[in-house]
């Protein structure tokens, strides 16, 4: 089940019983399996635009070369890694924010959400 034993507790403690809070577990499951294959639609393109802060750079919008986002889903986590031409960093998250744009929870050594786009302009 998604919900953990507090979650679950406090659940029950306000009207749901044992079957709600499981249909409600797989109602967020479900939700994270499609935005895990809506981002992986995203990123199945050469080319997307970030707003990431790189070291040793002042440009607001970032190109990158996208070599693949491999993501899986476990209850209500979405994890994975984004991988770049010569550099990569896992994902801890993410969400669809429009058809154009993206937001990522990157991991080491990111630690931020960033957001992507298919057009740099969508992200001024």
């Amino acid at each position: 089940m998604h919900f953990d034993q507090r979650t679950q507790a406090a659940l029950q403690d306000v009207g749901l019983d044992r079957e709600a809070i499981r249909e409600a577990s797989d109602l967020v499951a479900a939700a994270v399996e499609r935005d895990a294959s809506d981002l992986r639609a995203f990123f199945d393109r050469d080319v997307v635009y970030s707003d990431m802060e790189k070291a040793h750079s002042t440009a607001e919008i970032h190109e990158h070369d996208v070599d693949f986002l491999d993501l899986f889903t476990h209850g209500g986590d979405l994890r994975g890694y984004l991988r770049f031409d010569a550099w990569g960093v896992p994902v801890e998250g993410g969400r669809i924010l429009s058809d154009d744009v993206v937001e990522l929870s990157l991991g080491p050594t990111v630690h931020d959400r960033v957001r992507f786009a298919h057009d740099a302009d969508a992200l001024r």
